[in-house]
């Protein structure tokens, strides 16, 4: 699917829309209805050409679809129904059906969920890490993963993170006092590789990277294309950093008021589009590095083998910290690490 057919296909989902306070008497009371009539919206913080809000677009085509029909999803991506800050709320509330979010948003709710992101140094693809975090997700009690009001429709992530800057990173020493956007989980990492982090929402960004705000962001690579920051930047450093843990979620009660044929079709779509998720972004990240090379000259640069580990080195610290902490909640840290990296040996084979 093309970006502009994302938008045209959402533009026409919320054409049909009557207005915002039609569309949540919808989600409230849709479960009364009969079962041609079911409508479920679908909620999400970042613009629509993002590889999560096209994994939302096609998720809801898909289960009008294997419905034949019988359940419409209306999909609002950009934050115009819930933003980033109160989406897993606003889904508990009614205000949409279904919320898709970045769970790195509310450290506090997922502790044990978010050590599937914010461990850094892990060499993996999206598609390979979006398997993983599905199948943690099923697989670990939902109380321990901050999810005992929830129903995880699905679960996926960004690719880890990369550096991206205006002059070449090959050696700590050319990272020292680079005033360097990152993810709020990403504050420790760049403080110990000797960067200065800078908290910035996506929206500001763009306008901070222009502007010489900073020298630079920590984010997966599509954003090269997606978000027009190749225009920016001109050095990707190749060294993994952390990742973006986003599930979708539905209340409970909201789950059980559907239909048990509905649900089986819901339950059958979360593992496929764990997949579709990553395999987009990942071929996805493949036309923007090409695309940001060809029109911006933008470089990629790897690190020598002595370089990554000394970077390793200084990271390690910040990954055993991180699993003590969320050990010390009374979280089963360790095992959960465990499964994530046999499941990552798991989906890594060819």
């Amino acid at each position: 699917m093309t970006t502009q057919q994302t938008v045209t296909t959402i533009s026409r989902r919320l054409t049909g829309a009557a207005c915002l306070s039609g569309l949540m008497a919808g989600s409230l009371f849709a479960g009364s209805a009969a079962a041609s009539e079911i409508t479920l919206n679908y909620a999400f913080f970042a613009p629509a050409q993002t590889f999560p809000a096209v994994q939302m677009e096609h998720w809801a085509e898909e289960l009008e679809r294997r419905t034949d029909g019988r359940v419409s999803v209306n999909t609002f991506p950009g934050g115009t129904l819930l933003s980033a800050g109160n989406m897993y709320d606003g889904v508990l509330s009614g205000v949409a059906d279904i919320g898709l979010s970045a769970t790195s948003y509310e450290p506090a709710r997922f502790p044990l969920l978010n050590l599937a992101g914010n461990l850094t140094g892990i060499d993996v693809d999206s598609t390979v890490a979006s398997q993983v975090v599905y199948d943690l997700t099923q697989e670990f009690p939902a109380d321990q993963l901050g999810l005992e009001d929830f129903k995880v429709i699905t679960a996926f992530t960004s690719e880890p993170g990369y550096l991206h800057t205006r002059n070449p990173v090959t050696s700590l020493d050319d990272l020292q006092g680079q005033e360097i956007r990152v993810p709020g989980d990403s504050t420790e990492v760049m403080e110990a590789l000797g960067g200065v982090p800078v908290g910035l929402s996506q929206a500001e960004t763009g306008e901070a990277l222009q502007a010489g705000v900073v020298n630079g962001y920590v984010g997966s690579r599509e954003t090269l294309m997606d978000l027009q920051y190749a225009r920016s930047v001109q050095y990707v450093t190749d060294y993994p950093l952390t990742n973006v843990v986003m599930v979708a979620v539905m209340s409970r009660q909201r789950w059980e008021s559907l239909p048990e044929d509905v649900r089986q079709v819901i339950d059958e779509l979360g593992g496929e589009m764990a997949h579709f998720a990553g395999d987009y972004l990942d071929s996805h990240i493949e036309e923007s590095l090409a695309w940001a090379a060809e029109s911006h000259g933008v470089e990629t640069l790897a690190l020598s083998d002595e370089e990554a580990e000394r970077w390793s080195e200084r990271l390690e610290p910040i990954n055993e910290a991180r699993l003590t902490k969320v050990a010390e909640m009374g979280l089963p840290a360790v095992a959960f690490h465990s499964r994530m990296q046999e499941l990552v040996e798991k989906y890594r084979q060819p």
